[in-house]
């Protein structure tokens, strides 16, 4: 008996202590929520309506699924808040481009009215001076110089607003510089488009190059069965975890919606080992978001290592052509 109510008792401290992990677990969610980074409205309210709801539907043996949630959420308001810092960036450039540009018509437009004026002015000391013009010499002394002052008020006026352009141009520049910084870690992830692609293969010299193809199945499926955003957010962690895992010196990119290629700098034979292992490392299922909620669609990678063999650039190109378009591709 005695035993019993020891396990018991063990039990529920036990049960105490768990639910007071899965509260304090909680708290941490809702707090992570409620202390999130604005961005625009739309999309910080709707991080925070997805963890919040994440918070209240947790429980002891959903958390280990909730973590995977979260790291999920907290993944895609990083991309939505780089695009949204970008977009700013991008604003203020344009603002600072238009300041400058209304400075150069201010420092021009200044210079000619100056020189202008100063003509005019000239012109009426000079016609004051003149002997005809004794009756009128004070009456044309006194509008010249009320002219002179009205125009040094009116230089004086556009020094001070100059000043206070450069000022916010300035500040405009500091801000880009700081925006810039902040969406450079997502930007590593982007890939070339197929053009891009083809002119960095057609550019090359008699160097030792390897192609590394790699063509995905997934991706269509991921965009039938969930939505085009499931799809691609799998596409960019794809993506992701291919530059990750390739040399940092690897050119890569997006043949077409299923289909890749990377230029490495490596010679054919470390490639080909480096494929036997790349292909486990990329293929499986991925964690998604849709609606708030984590899906795991799936995705499998079949790869080819193009040699260059001679030939030159042009050559190279159309080897590549000649796999993307074969329905079955050679297994590395």
């Amino acid at each position: 008996m005695l035993s019993i109510r020891n396990s018991i008792n063990e039990l529920e401290r036990l049960a105490v202590e768990r639910d007071s992990a899965v509260e304090c677990y909680r708290g941490t969610i809702n707090n992570l929520a409620h202390y999130a980074v604005e961005v625009d409205e739309q999309t910080t309210s709707q991080y925070r309506r997805y963890v919040t709801a994440l918070a209240d539907g947790l429980c002891f043996a959903g958390m280990r699924e909730a973590s995977s949630t979260l790291r999920a959420l907290f993944r895609d308001y990083k991309a939505k808040a780089a695009e949204y810092l970008k977009n700013v960036r991008d604003q203020l450039a344009s603002t600072a481009s238009a300041l400058e540009a209304v400075m150069e018509a201010l420092a021009q437009t200044d210079g000619d009215s100056d020189r202008r004026m100063s003509n005019v002015l000239g012109s009426l000391r000079e016609i004051a001076q003149h002997p005809a013009a004794t009756s009128i010499r004070d009456l044309l002394l006194t509008a010249t110089n009320g002219v002179g002052q009205a125009v040094e008020d009116m230089r004086k006026q556009h020094q001070s607003y100059a000043a206070q352009f450069k000022t916010e141009i300035h500040m405009l520049h500091q801000r880009i510089a700081q925006l810039e910084s902040a969406v450079t870690i997502d930007s590593v992830t982007q890939l070339l488009t197929r053009a891009e692609i083809a002119g960095h293969i057609q550019a090359l010299g008699p160097c030792d190059v390897t192609l590394l193809l790699l063509t995905t199945s997934g991706l269509r499926l991921a965009e039938a069965r969930y939505s085009g955003g499931v799809a691609a957010e799998l596409a960019g962690a794809f993506a992701k975890r291919l530059r990750n895992t390739l040399p940092p010196n690897a050119v890569i990119g997006r043949w077409s919606n299923e289909e890749f290629v990377a230029i490495l700098n490596t010679p054919a034979s470390d490639v080909i080992k480096l494929a036997k292992s790349l292909g486990e490392q990329l293929s499986g299922m991925y964690s998604c978001l849709l609606e708030g909620k984590v899906v795991r669609p799936d995705l499998q990678v079949r790869l080819t290592v193009v040699e260059p063999a001679g030939g030159g650039a042009e050559r190279l190109l159309a080897r590549v052509n000649e796999y993307m378009t074969q329905p079955l591709a050679r297994l590395a």
